[in-house]
């Protein structure tokens, strides 16, 4: 479930040359296609990227602009409002979507107190690229959650000296109700696929202190990029046999090394982190429980639930020891929030059952956040797999803001469920930052047609 992850260590001024072309495929076979959208005359002189660690630079917010004709030949189309004060306006050529069609009415379910929801898009600036195809597609649904995964191949990954920070810190960074989500691996080599005895030794030297510096490093370096309320899910899915950073070779060591790394983090000034616990859903190879480091160094319990394995229902996941209730049951019990950093679609296929149940049960258990893969084979926007699964999603999340839905106007005329909201030339703009558009030469466009990749 990590193809994508292993891809984010990236450094963009290299990447900057591929995306200044006019249209481009960000991976071989892979996600929405982004192209890049000039606006016209020439761009005022943008700072380089900063380097890695240092906060990335905020481009001053330009006086709204009405869209100008998208050619010669289409007609105009109004800017969109901005998100919220602080939000840049697009320039005058950018291509702008009016607004979304509505699916009917009847399909559209009644909006609640509505959590923070997201996906993941991928690690680095892509998954920044495509949040706004996503939100589009859903309706102007708000998307309140970025979630991203440092690599685990180095310490330096692990410290998060990577370049892609800077774009997720500014992206969480234009509203003050976002939410940036970061996996955090506990050790490097973290899918290399050692044994229980290098794994055990290397818990071991982390609950003596051994790698505490590399933890201080990352947290000082979220609070300079000014996101120093990030969530941090520290070494996920430590129940299972996946990771280097797993729990069951040492499961006392393993609590004292995660006690170590928030305590470590919590001492540098500035930072108001939230530390999510979060196991696979089940038994898995260790019963979670053993591997919880107490409530005074865990601010949230999540789970990653995905639909498996074959042939077990939603029902048996909801029963089953360590599963969707007993997650409920203990989060309560100890008196945290819950949250689903990675859920999604597995082993039984294009399951509708299963994803109406699923977001059913986080309607009614309400979650801090949630956080869908949205890749082959767990999604349903970039993954054409799951083509029914994608319909009740879709028509779950319509439009969700969070706030109640207004009474559909009696003169609305319903459009096919298929149908896809229509946006000029098929592509939306996006505004990651002015140092992106310094390498690309222009706004970033996210196509709606949905492919799927790896």
């Amino acid at each position: 479930m990590t193809p994508e992850r292993r891809r984010a260590r990236v450094r963009w001024p290299a990447v900057g040359a591929v995306l200044a072309a006019a249209s481009v495929t960000l991976a071989a076979g892979s996600a929405p296609s982004v192209g890049v959208v000039r606006t016209a005359g020439a761009h005022a002189p943008v700072p380089a990227p900063a380097a890695s660690g240092a906060a990335a630079p905020v481009p001053p917010v330009p006086p709204a602009t009405p869209a100008a004709p998208a050619s010669p030949v289409a007609p105009a189309t109004p800017t969109a409002p901005a998100e919220a004060a602080g939000t840049s306006q697009p320039p005058p050529s950018v291509i702008v979507p009016g607004p979304p069609v509505p699916l009917p009415a009847h399909i559209l379910m009644p909006l609640r107190d509505t959590p923070a929801f997201g996906a993941f898009l991928g690690s680095d600036i892509r998954g920044v690229i495509r949040m706004p195809g996503l939100s589009h597609w859903l309706g102007g649904a708000d998307l309140r959650v970025g979630h991203t995964y440092l690599p685990g191949g180095t310490w330096a990954d692990i410290e998060g000296d990577v370049d892609f920070l800077e774009t997720w810190a500014y992206w969480r960074n234009q509203r003050p109700d976002r939410m940036l989500v970061l996996n955090v691996p506990l050790q490097e080599r973290n899918e290399e696929n050692l044994s229980d005895a290098e794994v055990g030794k290397l818990v071991r030297q982390g609950a003596e202190g051994r790698f505490d510096h590399h933890f201080r490093v990352l947290a000082e370096r979220l609070v300079r990029l000014k996101v120093p309320d990030t969530i941090l899910v520290l070494g996920w899915e430590m129940n299972g046999t996946t990771y280097t950073h797993r729990c069951g070779p040492d499961p006392e060591a393993w609590k004292q090394y995660w006690r170590r790394i928030v305590t470590t983090m919590r001492s540098v000034p500035g930072q108001k982190f939230r530390f999510d616990f979060t196991p696979s859903r089940g038994l898995d190879a260790v019963p979670w429980t053993r591997c919880y480091p107490g409530d005074d160094v865990v601010d949230i319990i999540g789970m990653d639930s995905y639909d498996q394995p074959a042939g077990l229902s939603f029902d048996e996941q909801v029963k089953e020891p360590y599963g969707l209730q007993a997650h409920v049951d203990f989060a309560k019990a100890h008196g945290k929030p819950i949250s689903y950093p990675e859920w999604g679609l597995f082993r039984n296929g294009d399951n509708p059952e299963w994803m109406r149940r699923m977001l059913a049960w986080m309607d009614e258990h309400k979650p801090l956040y949630n956080t869908l893969s949205d890749y082959c084979p767990h999604g349903v926007w970039r993954c054409t797999d799951n083509p029914r699964s994608s319909e009740v999603y879709r028509s779950v999340l319509y439009g969700r803001i969070g706030v109640p839905a207004p009474a559909p106007a009696p003169t609305a005329t319903p459009v096919p469920k298929s149908a896809a909201p229509p946006s000029p030339q098929g592509c939306t703009p996006t505004d990651p930052g002015d140092w992106v558009e310094y390498w690309t030469g222009g706004k970033p466009c996210v196509r709606h047609d949905r492919r799927s990749d790896g």
